[in-house]
């Protein structure tokens, strides 16, 4: 054991900075994984949490006042229901913030989907104005108990009583309207009722919206939610996150892996002697092999505690979402088991790398055997030997005479060995500290090129390939088996870092061009009814930022089966279209064409150029899908089609929105500032929902990705660097014999190091662009946005990447194989013995 723990220090001493890169490598990749098992703990234990404590409703039917929803209880797979409750649209505002919400009245708290209150108290019945608000309500109004709440239009207010929790859907500015449970004396004017099923089996979930349906009919249904659709939205962009993090996280865990099995390879081929030797006075294959395995073992363990200790000491203090997360994940069930259990895992995964790189140091024999002269190297191919040969450039220079090869003062400088012929390479002749430069004679009977005739005194140079360049591409490729596993080593790390950059450029993309992405406008306008269409578009027209104003509506139809509602959109004119994104098909021109989200074709089952039957109360609208758009909103559940379109079904309808596209360089909140106070709270401005804006912290994920898959490439850069390095010293005599010089040699290295680097650039890049296209619109269309979204890097950033990635290879290799060059003779015979 003395013995053993000797030769691992002394190994440590000497691999300081390779065990330093390796022990960071390890805790950013364990911090990357215990990250992502926090966003997903937090994206989908909260709104679970909230749904089992409330015992929420798995569907949430709005009807008409006047259906009858006593059979419902009755269903079967129906546990129990809440309500009938009534329902009232309204629009509230406090501090000069407004908000569309939902009033319902509700006499008691519930006992399914019961608010879980966060602040405040329940509803007083000697209170007849007090109300409940959802929490994500409260945070968008600023609002606390105790606070007055105004009705724009009308004279009545109403008082925050307190603050709720909830499982249903969450409020979303201009896209679902916020709840507010008040009682039903404050609901005087139902415009609906609203009915929660909770079911026995939530797996039945559109089973039981179809028997609704069918027991109240299509006419009185006005939309339907599920619980499925509420926890996506709880989850939101954490869950993408969680994804993110932990797919890079198990790649950086597999590059990390293969890069210290390649790393124990080398240097098992770089000390076969000394393991001989510890053979030879005693040591056991399996204490060799313990040697390495625990070494290794200790570097990933000690980077694996640090990176625990540290996501759980200081995670929670991280500003932002990520920090939210490990608080939130901190308090979970699961917490103490993962922060376990994840470091190990880790751990043992590197170590199942290092024992199959330790189990061939175990296989050294004792008495090291010469192996054969051809395994070091092999002959110069057909093609290195031609560009040895190669001239590259003739030029005439003008000097005192022309002295040609075997002259006084022209020294021959012979080619790398393997060439046919004599030795040397032919004509490969160089003046003094021109390597590959041929001194050619000119004059007349004079040996040179045939024919060739000049005047006294001029000679003619040929610049051919230097050997330092073709026999560092040979040294780097000789060897096709191991030059292709450290060609695919280096290339795994360089290959997460194009599809980091892949998703960082996306991400740009949804704020830089909002328009090519499904918002090609910035703002949402909902006016009150007294203001009338061509007022409203007069008022919104008039502000000098607003490039168009295009009038729309937006109601909930059911869909073929009546499993479901989604959104039913008629924006623009057929004068004025609405500039839809699409990313297939055409536009919808003609009368019953529309264009769809990605999310609908997956619910419905169908393709571009099919046509769809859909029920809006009790009318039937069919249209005729001729393109699919890029929809983030509502999951990509939306058919989007013309107002003139869905007026030819409805002549009474009328616009209750307007989608606002401005000029460019606009500020959204400044221009939505303008129109509220011109509309004398009769508008109510919201900002379009960017998806990126919840993805702002993947930046920092993205780059303390790259830093850490960085490190990893660093670490196998300098494991092949090293064993370059070896391999050269076995080379260096015949290297020297051959009259290369001490700089050429190094250049060798170099070389051999740039080529290797630069295979692996090149083949990061051509797997890496495909596969950043391929995962980043399979993340669209599972979201319901749909493919068509991903961005490529710029071409000046691939070359910038490519060319930092050789450059900083080559500088790598440039220290250690000038020093290896340069070693003394006794030193050298040392190595190769």
């Amino acid at each position: 054991m003395r013995a053993t723990l000797r030769w691992a220090h002394s190994d440590l001493r000497t691999h300081r900075g390779e065990a330093l890169f390796l022990v960071l490598a390890t805790a950013g990749i364990v911090a990357s994984l215990l990250l992502a098992t926090a966003l997903f703990g937090y994206a989908t234990n909260p709104w679970q949490r909230v749904f089992t404590q409330a015992r929420g409703a798995h569907v949430w039917l709005h009807t008409d006042s006047a259906a009858d929803t006593r059979e419902l209880a009755g269903l079967a797979g129906v546990q129990s229901v809440a309500g009938p409750y009534p329902t009232a649209d309204a629009t509230v505002a406090v501090r000069g913030t407004r908000a569309s919400v939902e009033l319902r009245g509700t006499a008691e708290e519930p006992e399914v989907g019961r608010p879980l209150l966060t602040a405040g108290h329940w509803l007083d019945p000697a209170d007849p104005d007090g109300v409940v608000l959802e929490s994500r309500l409260a945070r968008a109004l600023l609002a606390q108990p105790g606070d007055t709440l105004t009705l724009p239009g009308t004279t009545r207010t109403l008082t925050v009583s307190g603050i709720a929790d909830s499982p249903e859907r969450r409020y979303r500015p201009g896209e679902q309207p916020g709840l507010v449970w008040a009682p039903p004396a404050a609901v005087a004017d139902p415009g609906g009722q609203v009915i929660g099923l909770r079911l026995t089996d939530p797996a039945d979930t559109d089973y039981a919206v179809q028997r609704a349906v069918t027991v109240l009919g299509a006419g009185a249904i006005g939309q339907v939610s599920t619980w499925q659709q509420a926890r996506a939205e709880a989850q939101g962009d954490n869950r993408l996150l969680g994804q993110v993090l932990g797919l890079f996280g198990l790649g950086a865990l597999l590059a990390a892996g293969l890069a210290v099995h390649g790393a124990i390879g080398t240097r098992i081929r770089g000390h076969l002697r000394d393991i001989s030797v510890l053979k030879a006075i005693g040591f056991t294959p399996g204490q060799v092999v313990r040697v390495f395995l625990l070494q290794h073992l200790a570097y990933a363990l000690l980077g694996a505690v640090a990176a625990a200790v540290l996501t759980q000491a200081l995670g929670s203090l991280v500003p932002g979402r990520l920090g939210d997360a490990v608080g939130v994940w901190q308090g979970l069930p699961g917490h103490t088991v993962a922060l376990f259990a994840v470091p190990a895992a880790a751990v043992l995964f590197i170590g199942a790398t290092t024992g199959l790189a330790a189990w061939r140091a175990g296989r050294v024999p004792p008495v090291p055997v010469p192996r054969p002269a051809a395994a070091q190297g092999g002959r110069l191919s057909g093609a290195a030997r031609r560009a040895l040969g190669l001239r590259v450039l003739r030029v005439r220079v003008r000097g005192l005479g022309a002295r040609g090869s075997g002259e006084p003062g022209v020294p021959g400088v012979t080619g790398a060995p393997g060439v046919s012929g004599r030795p040397g390479v032919p004509g490969a002749t160089a003046s003094p500290g021109e390597p590959g430069v041929t001194g050619v004679p000119s004059a007349p009977g004079e040996s040179g090129v045939p024919g060739a005739t000049a005047s006294p005194g001029v000679r003619e140079v040929e610049v051919r390939v230097p050997p330092a360049l073709v026999l560092g591409w040979h040294k780097a490729f000789t060897r096709r088996p191991r030059s292709l596993a450290t060609v695919a080593r280096l290339t795994l790390p360089l290959l997460l870092i194009v599809v980091a950059m892949s998703a960082w450029t996306t991400i740009d993309r949804f704020q830089s061009r909002p328009e090519q992405l499904g918002l090609p406008t910035a703002l949402t306008v909902r006016a009150d009814a007294g203001l009338g269409d061509r007022g409203t578009r007069a008022l919104l027209e008039g502000d000098p930022q607003v490039a168009a104003a295009y009038p729309g509506v937006e109601v909930a139809a059911l869909v073929p089966g009546q499993t479901a509602t989604i959104a039913l959109r008629g924006l623009g004119t057929r004068a004025d279209p609405y500039p839809y994104s699409l990313a297939e098909g055409r536009r919808a021109h003609g009368p019953d064409e529309a264009v769809a989200g990605q999310g609908l074709l997956d619910l419905l089952e169908v393709h571009v150029g099919d046509w769809v039957r859909m029920t809006v109360g009790d009318q039937p609208q069919i249209l005729h899908i001729v393109g699919r758009s890029i929809e983030p909103e509502n999951g990509g559940r939306v058919i989007s089609t013309s107002l003139d379109t869905l007026r030819e079904n409805d002549p009474r309808l009328s616009p209750t929105l307007y989608q606002l596209r401005l000029h460019p360089g606009a500020d959204p909140g400044e221009v939505a500032g303008r129109l509220a106070e011109a509309g004398h709270g009769r508008l109510d401005v919201h900002s379009v929902t960017n998806p990126a804006d919840g993805l702002s912290p993947l930046r920092g994920v993205v780059l303390g990705l790259i830093a850490v898959l960085a490190l990893i490439g660093l670490i196998e850069l300098l494991t092949a660097i090293g064993g370059t390095v070896r391999e050269s010293e076995r080379d260096l005599l015949a290297l020297k014999a051959i009259g290369l010089s001490p700089r050429q040699i190094t250049g060798i290295t170099v070389t051999a190091t740039a080529c290797t680097a630069l295979a692996a650039v090149l083949l990061a890049t051509a797997l890496g662009l495909p596969l950043a296209h391929w995962l980043i619109d399979a993340q669209g269309a599972s979201s319901g946005i749909g493919a068509g979204i991903a961005q490529a890097p710029s071409p000046v950033f691939l070359t910038l990447l490519g060319a930092t990635a050789v450059l900083g290879a080559a500088a790598l290799a440039a220290v250690p194989s000038a020093r290896a060059a340069r070693r003394r003779l006794a030193d050298t015979l040392s190595a190769v013995a």
